[in-house]
Order: structure tokens, then sequence, then C-alpha cells
């Protein structure tokens, strides 16, 4: 039996609810081999990131080679990049590695706003990393950043798409989550089609993580071989269920509910 494989290049969260280990818990959920390189280490909680510390680049560089050379896996994303140097040294492994399909989740600010991304890492990411990939997915502050524009219509989200095209992207899936609008309504643009999706918006704090894991579900997807609008349909619907579902753990923004789309499924 072939198995499919999904790498994430992204931080580590302590707290388990996003990053690394809400990346490999959703490659478990949707029957996917997970792998890890990680970018950083963080001590956070629901609460907040206490702090972080920067994995060395030689080691990044080793944790690229070791993927490559022995498990290449289908389809990869990147959440918390750190800086331009990361970036970089991600952008040229990946460069090499012909025929995967590539998520960017531009991870910049965590759920309680403390930066994740460091500001003049932002020119390295449109330039170095954007063309190779096969879909990004910004929310819209990180969309707002990536395009040096307002976004506050459903016009300024399709030409905001559009700019995230035009820098090189396969695809862009914009996130409303942090839209004022009655439902929680995502776009998605490629040069071959465009959709909005549309779900049912949730009065809850425990979101955190919801980014990594959307894109999370959208890798697993498209490393089985599914088409990238299968992917980002079913990416939403496992999110809208994993917030729906909530665990009600921690004392601040909580972890959305990773096994909960199982549940949907048999519904």
């Amino acid at each position: 039996m072939k198995i499919a494989k999904a790498l994430t290049i992204a931080g580590s969260d302590s707290g388990g609810g996003a990053g690394i280990q809400a990346d490999l818990k959703t490659f478990q959920e949707r029957g996917v081999y997970g792998m890890s390189v990680i970018t950083a280490v963080t001590a956070q909680n629901t609460l907040g990131v206490k702090s972080f510390h920067k994995v060395p680049t030689a080691i990044l560089d080793d944790q690229l080679a070791a993927i490559r050379e022995d498990l290449m896996p289908q389809a990869v994303k990147t959440g918390m990049l750190v800086d331009a140097e990361v970036i970089q040294h991600v952008a040229a492994e990946l460069k090499n590695w012909s025929g995967i399909q590539l998520v960017i989740d531009p991870v910049m600010i965590a759920k309680g706003g403390e930066a994740l991304l460091e500001r003049e890492a932002l020119q390295a990411l449109q330039e170095d990393l954007l063309p190779l990939a096969t879909l990004i997915t910004p929310n819209i502050p990180e969309a707002e950043a990536l395009v040096g524009m307002r976004i506050e219509t459903a016009e300024a989200v399709e030409k905001a798409a559009r700019m995230l095209i035009d820098l090189g992207a396969g695809a862009a899936l914009i996130k409303g989550g942090h839209a004022n609008t009655e439902q929680a309504t995502d776009f998605f643009f490629s040069p071959q089609e465009s959709i909005w999706l549309s779900s049912e918006r949730f009065d809850t704090p425990h979101t955190h993580g919801t980014g990594c894991t959307f894109s999370a579900c959208i890798t697993a997807e498209l490393a089985k071989g599914k088409s990238l609008v299968e992917s980002v349909r079913t990416g939403k619907e496992f999110i809208r269920c994993a917030i729906k579902e909530t665990l009600g753990i921690g004392h601040g923004h909580g972890p959305t509910n990773h096994f909960a789309y199982r549940e949907c499924e048999q519904k």
C-alpha cells in the first residue's frame, strides 16, 4: 500500500494547539504520514507566546536534507518561518524538490497579537518563497501585509487574491475569519477558477491554531492526490467542525478540536 506523505516546516507549539503539533495531528486525522522540520521552539499556551528560540540554520538544513534523502513527501506546508534567513534557506532547498505541492501559511501574528515573523522577512517571503507556492493561505491581516493594501470589502478581497497570483503564487485562499461578517467566508482564486466558501461563525474564543489546521488539512489532501479545489473544500469543512466541537481547554484562546471531523462525517 502506497502511503501519502506530507511535511510541515514550522515552529513547535508547546501548548499543542498550533504549529508543528497541530499540523501532525491533522495529517494523522486525514490518513497521511506526517513529518516535520522545526524552525523555532516556542514556549506558549492558550494565554500567549512567552518566548521562542530560532533553530540554528545548520540544523534546519540538516532536517530538510534528511527528509529529501529518504522520505520525500508529495506535499509540503510552511508555517512560522521566523526571519529572512530561514525563508531563504527553505526556499533554496525546496526549489530542488521536483513534483511537490507547496502550501504557504504565512504565519505572521499569533492569536494573542505577538509577532511571529520579523518585518524584514516579508520581502524574502514575497520574492523567494511565494513563487514556489501551489497555494498561499493568508488571513486578511496577513494578506494586507503581503499586498500592501487595506482589505475591507469583497471587491478588495478579490483584488488582493489576484495580486498574490501576480506575485507568483499558483493560487490564493484568503480566509475571512477576521472580517466583520455574519458568516466565516473565504475566497479561493486561481487562474482557472474562483469560489467563495462560507460557513457559520461560532462565538468561541477557542480558535488557536485555526490557520495551521486549515492549511495542514489542505496539504494532506493534496498529498493524497486530490485537486486543489477538493482539498480547499475539505479543509474548510475540517476546520468548521474543529471550531464547532470545541474542546474548551485552557484559560485563553483554546485549541481547535482536531478529531472533530471524524464525528462530523458520521452524522
